[in-house]
């Protein structure tokens, strides 16, 4: 056998999406070929089952994120910390990071996140319409971002253009777009870090001075390695909250019944949130390489190839999710989802994902008493899966205008 005879392509994903059409592929690919190859990117593997996914998430040893992080890649600048390094070098930056995004550090913030959201959400009510993505999701996530970071406003402003230029120039998949919009943040980056070596905050309230004052071996983390991390937090929580965002809304729009409960029952929203996790997994699934030749479902990867891990894919998996395309409310294992990643590389934002979501479902629910989709949704392309652009119309509350709200 000619070992070195180019690899038949199973999958190609670059065809033009609608809202349900990637999960329809994938549930092919899961039944027919759950070790899929394409061509597109460069050539990469895709698992789509939930057990391939998860063990690849649990072998840091053999698969690594230190060669391409996610497919397509996107690091034209040097690698960034945490997420391209692997264990033990990317631990000390995890290790800033956890105590900063912790479930009670993350629960004091919820009333600016709140009011953060309000700011955004109540123009676009009053005008009865607008894009729940880019006139919503995407401010109210630079102003939640910004709070978490400590950002001067300065520094917000310009995170407000440069986070979604960046975004904008990945999907476009405009190589020369995106490492200018890249070496934006680069010098966002450095200005943040001059800014706190001058002026320090309490390492323990702000991400910045949490990496400055990091000593591994009594030494300080490499600046440039300090800039590179924070250039990689300033992107990494704006994208994948938007694009969930807008695939509940589109999901309540379509389910009257389910809008309503949620309307009704508050209480539900983060029961209902994590069952949108796994329904609408926002990112497809980050990459890993292996550090040798391996065999995964019977085909044999070769060292060095990407192998995109598909949890959009593994969330739907009929043999881990009975009826996985249908919303359950509290299905018994929804824990088991893997929309946040398994292993070292498991989000660090969860906490905060998780609140600001919520919130923003309960804000819109409750200050609304319908809502439709009022115009054609644009589709994100890899490494997202869901829209970048949805319209809505909204019904207000009777008496709104006359309420505190």
């Amino acid at each position: 056998m000619d070992t070195n005879a180019p690899i038949p392509e199973d999958y190609n994903p670059l065809v033009k999406e609608e809202f349900d059409t990637a999960h329809k592929e994938y549930a092919r690919l899961r039944g027919q070929c759950p070790v899929a190859h394409s061509d597109a990117y460069g050539g990469f593997w895709a698992l789509t089952k939930y057990e391939d996914v998860q063990k690849v998430f649990s072998a840091p040893e053999t698969f690594i994120t230190s060669v391409q992080n996610v497919v397509p890649k996107v690091a034209f600048s040097g690698r960034r910390p945490p997420l391209h390094f692997d264990p033990p070098e990317h631990t000390p930056y995890r290790a800033a990071l956890n105590p900063l995004l912790s479930d009670e550090k993350i629960s004091r913030l919820a009333p600016a996140i709140r009011q953060c959201i309000r700011n955004e959400l109540l123009p676009l009510l009053a005008r009865g319409e607008g894009d729940v993505c880019g006139e919503f999701a995407s401010l109210f996530q630079v102003k939640v971002f910004s709070l978490w970071m400590n950002l001067p406003p300065d520094l917000e402003a310009q995170l407000a253009e440069a986070g979604p230029a960046f975004v904008k120039a990945v999907e476009s998949a405009q190589s020369d777009l995106m490492k200018s919009t890249s070496l934006v943040l680069y010098d966002m980056a450095r200005a943040l870090v001059a800014l706190r070596k001058a002026t320090p905050m309490d390492p323990e309230n702000d991400p910045v001075s949490a990496f400055l004052a990091t000593r591994t071996n009594g030494e300080p983390l490499p600046e440039e390695m300090v800039v590179g991390a924070i250039r990689q937090v300033l992107v990494v929580g704006i994208v994948a909250p938007m694009i969930l965002m807008g695939n509940m809304v589109i999901h309540l729009a379509r389910d009257k019944a389910l809008q309503k409960t949620l309307r009704d029952q508050p209480e539900r929203i983060p029961a209902a949130l994590e069952e949108f996790l796994r329904l609408y997994t926002p990112y497809r699934g980050f990459a890993r390489t292996a550090k040798h030749d391996v065999e995964i479902g019977g085909r044999s990867i070769k060292k060095d190839e990407a192998i995109a891990l598909i949890m959009a894919s593994a969330n739907r998996d009929e043999d881990v999710f009975p009826d996985p395309d249908t919303f359950i409310f509290d299905r018994p294992n929804i824990k088991e989802h893997l929309a946040f990643g398994r292993g070292p590389h498991y989000c660090a934002g969860t906490n905060l994902a998780r609140q600001e979501l919520q919130i923003a479902l309960d804000e819109l629910l409750k200050n609304t008493r319908d809502f439709e989709i009022a115009g054609e949704i644009l589709m994100s392309p890899f490494p997202e899966l869901g829209p970048w652009y949805v319209p809505v119309k909204f019904a207000l509350p009777v008496g709104y205008g006359d309420s505190s709200a």
